[in-house]
């Protein structure tokens, strides 16, 4: 029997083969990791539906498969595989229809005849075809009267059948004249003609980014918010608390306060907590605070999602922050790892980074860049001090989001951050 890919989840059909555990002549038992597979950022394992001996690997490191596709064929030990007697002449062959398809002389696509794939129907009348290929086109959905049958009289046969749902398939698979003259041409260049090069492919998760970010950059109309917070009581707060927190298995860095300040924030503020549906022209406000943390990884940019940030306490956020960051660096976040976020937050300051405008994480419509907090000379009354300031940019979807709401908003949360109580940081 086969092995094949089971659905990975809502809206994941596909994925790229990581990694492969298994090899023919293994033994497996049902449950069984057999490989690992990257979807939408993630990597999944995935287990063997059935125990046995791997008899055939079907696929490679790399290959990128979809659901209901074979993985892997088992063998019984032991067992013979029986010997197929030929049909006694006067008897009716058992082999069911779709095998019949399957086993018919396979011609290339320019050979077999021309069908109508569209368009008004080929006969209007009664069609010609044999019960098998009447059968097979209805297990298809397909009408007949819209296949040209290329036997005697007409007659429809189950190659006339086959390169009728070819041809479907191609048409299904081929861009549309729209999206064709929208997409740009791209020029190949030879790079090598001006010096030595080396070339890379892009990964998986590469490609990922790369049309994420391009969907966004494409379909978004964005504005950056600049601000600066005084993070000076915060950084009190840490050094007081940070040994106790280290006690209890967490470790309090700047995110778990970025965190409780912008919910704060979000819930006065709940356009920045929404998306667009554009299919039904409507704004949906969420209910809920799931914060996504972008996590600079070697792969690259994964954004895990800590869920009902405004139910936990700081300890709880620290600890769950450094677990969820861990796996992100070491791709063990699953697929829901990575979906459901209603805000994205980007925290540079540990790379040294400044000011800088974050693309928007669609289907959210606003995300918040952070970069490392700097001392400088501040003016407090008559005296200048010294105040740690942390640069914030806050881009928004400008379809959904107006300038002056985005400027309140900047203004509060750095206000939550400036004014930010010990007593949220106590354990």
């Amino acid at each position: 029997m086969d092995i094949k890919l089971p659905r990975l989840g809502e809206g994941a059909e596909s994925g790229t083969v990581v990694s492969i555990f298994v090899k023919p002549g293994d033994q497996i038992k049902e449950g069984q990791t057999i490989l690992e597979l990257e979807n939408e950022k993630a990597v999944a394992p995935i287990p063997a539906s059935a125990s046995g001996r791997v008899d055939k690997l079907y696929v490679k490191e790399g290959d990128k498969i979809s659901a209901g596709q074979p993985i892997l064929s088992l063998a019984d030990d032991g067992a013979a595989t029986p010997v197929k007697e030929a049909p006694r002449e006067g008897t009716r062959p058992t082999t069911p229809p779709a095998a019949v398809a399957v086993a018919q002389p396979q011609r290339p696509l320019a050979e077999v005849p021309r069908v109508v794939v569209q368009g008004e129907p080929v006969t209007n009348g009664a069609v010609a075809a044999s019960p098998t290929v009447r059968k097979l086109a209805r297990d298809l959905g397909i009408d007949l009267s819209y296949v040209r049958g290329s036997e005697r009289g007409g007659r429809i046969s189950v190659e006339d059948l086959r390169a009728y749902v070819q041809q479907l398939q191609q048409m299904a698979a081929a861009p549309s004249p729209t999206a064709s003259a929208s997409k740009p041409t791209t020029e190949k260049i030879d790079f090598a003609k001006w010096g030595p090069v080396d070339r890379q492919p892009l990964t998986s998760l590469r490609k990922i980014i790369a049309q994420r970010m391009h969907e966004s950059w494409a379909s978004v109309p964005r504005v950056t918010q600049f601000d600066e917070a005084d993070i000076t009581g915060i950084g009190a707060l840490r050094k007081k608390y940070i040994a106790k927190y280290k006690k209890k298995g967490g470790n309090l860095t700047l995110t778990p306060f970025l965190m409780k300040a912008v919910v704060e924030v979000l819930k006065k503020y709940p356009t920045f907590n929404s998306s667009l549906d554009e299919a039904s022209e409507e704004i949906v406000f969420k209910k809920y605070y799931h914060i996504g943390i972008a996590v600079d990884t070697e792969q690259g940019l994964l954004v895990p999602v800590i869920r009902d940030v405004d139910k936990k306490s700081l300890l709880q956020l620290s600890k769950e922050l450094a677990e969820l960051a861990e796996k992100a660096r070491q791709r063990k976040v699953s697929a829901d790892d990575l979906k459901g976020g209603t805000f994205t937050i980007s925290n540079q300051g540990g790379i040294g980074s400044s000011f800088f405008t974050p693309i928007v994480n669609k289907p959210e419509v606003a995300i918040l860049g952070v970069g490392r907090g700097v001392l400088k000379p501040v003016v407090r009354g008559a005296k200048i001090v010294k105040r740690m300031l942390l640069p914030l940019g806050l881009s928004y979807d400008h379809r959904v989001i107006d300038g002056g709401t985005a400027a309140r908003f900047t203004v509060e949360v750095v206000q939550a951050l400036e004014q930010f109580k010990e007593a949220g940081v106590k354990i």
